[in-house]
């Protein structure tokens, strides 16, 4: 997972972004609305009022970065920056509003259609103006990426709708000025549910860190991959991550080493791995040593068996955190160990359980099993085994 580290040259370039948006859509409303009230156009006034909502949305992103910068204080101690998120779905919303507010519009230009004075000077204004959102588009996406800010790739994508809109609203212009029929009120129509189905997505977009969604697979991998590659490490599980803001990313993963190892040399190794992602990646992650008993070992020949028969049940299925505890109640060795299964796998806890234990009484009927069922909803490991 490539986190971009919180820095002030971060917070500058975000604010920096947000200000040539403000100073450009501010630019174009007025262009525009001075267009559509000569024109008389519907479609071109809607889309004059859209951009003052993108320079709105830049203010409030400007705002975002501003106060997401904050350091952390005692009462938030991973800082503010989920201000940013605010900021990007505060834009969503607002695209959203701009939407409902031209759909209403364009059905009442469509029942009572009235005419429209194309100038020249209308067709320049919205060729400039496509032009200068094709460029803003462009800068936001570089500086949103370059930063990792979804609140700069929320307005690319809005500049990118601005594109698309202002293109249909030249086009009905010129094609109402060839011929009879009235498209004002059809195109303005279009525009808006377009770009009212661009804000649903930008909402549920910006929701998500919120929310807490799930890390994305790959970023699963590519962390289990490298804790992998340290001296000793065997198998990796039990992976958490919390986002706080953009560059403040928190994150817990349980290690497996052996049990046999050097306990100070596994500590070390441990405290690179933690050193490394955060120095390397902007993750502060906190990992928890499990020993892992050896495959000459009892435990160790049993944990690679349970293991075995674990994806006979289901692939996905994967054993950590086993214990052995020979001399029970009744003189019966216990295997207690937990079951990592994928969140959406169809077996229930139960069965999952039940299976397992049908398989250890078959093998070992005079011993028993305590089984706990991890449901992967946050990370799932690798489905493959440790390595050996």
């Amino acid at each position: 997972m490539e986190t971009q580290p919180v820095t002030a040259s971060r917070a500058a370039e975000g604010k920096r972004a947000s200000i040539v948006g403000i100073c450009c859509n501010l630019s174009l409303f007025l262009a525009k609305l001075l267009a559509g009230l000569l024109s008389g156009s519907l479609s071109v006034a809607a889309d004059a009022f859209n951009n003052m909502s993108d320079a709105s949305s830049s203010l409030i992103s400007l705002l975002g970065f501003k106060l997401g910068e904050k350091p952390a204080d005692p009462e938030h101690p991973y800082g503010h920056g989920r201000y940013e998120y605010l900021a990007g779905l505060c834009v969503s919303v607002l695209i959203m509003a701009v939407g409902i507010e031209l759909l209403k519009s364009s059905f009442s230009r469509i029942v009572t259609p009235e005419p429209v004075d194309f100038t020249l000077l209308t067709a320049v204004i919205l060729g400039l103006s496509i032009a200068v959102k094709a460029g803003m588009m462009i800068f936001y996406r570089r500086v949103g990426r370059r930063i990792d800010s979804q609140t700069l790739i929320a307005a690319a994508a809005d500049s990118r709708n601005d594109v698309l809109t202002t293109a249909c609203v030249l086009a009905g212009a010129l094609i109402s000025r060839v011929s009879s029929f009235e498209l004002d009120g059809i195109v303005g129509l279009g525009v808006a549910l377009f770009i009212l189905y661009s804000g649903f997505g930008l909402v549920r977009d910006t929701l998500d860190p919120l929310l807490g969604h799930a890390p994305a697979p790959q970023e699963v991998e590519a962390i289990r991959q490298k804790i992998l590659s340290y001296p000793g490490v065997i198998g990796t599980h039990d992976l958490l991550i919390h986002d706080y803001g953009p560059g403040r990313q928190f994150a817990s993963v349980h290690v497996e080493m052996s049990a046999a190892g050097d306990p100070l040399q596994s500590h070390a190794v441990v405290d690179t791995i933690e050193r490394d992602f955060l120095r390397e990646r902007g993750l502060n992650l906190v990992v928890h040593m499990d020993p892992v008993a050896d495959v000459d070992t009892a435990a160790g020949r049993f944990r690679e068996w349970i293991a075995g028969q674990a994806r006979t049940v289901d692939p996905a299925l994967t054993i950590h955190d086993l214990c052995v505890i020979p001399g029970g109640p009744e003189g019966r060795t216990a295997f207690n160990f937990d079951c990592a299964a994928p969140a959406d796998l169809a077996l229930s806890d139960d069965e999952i359980r039940r299976r397992l234990a049908d398989k250890v009484a078959e093998r070992y009927p005079r011993c028993r099993c305590d089984i706990t069922v991890d449901r992967g909803y946050a990370a799932m490991p690798h489905p493959e085994p440790p390595r050996a």
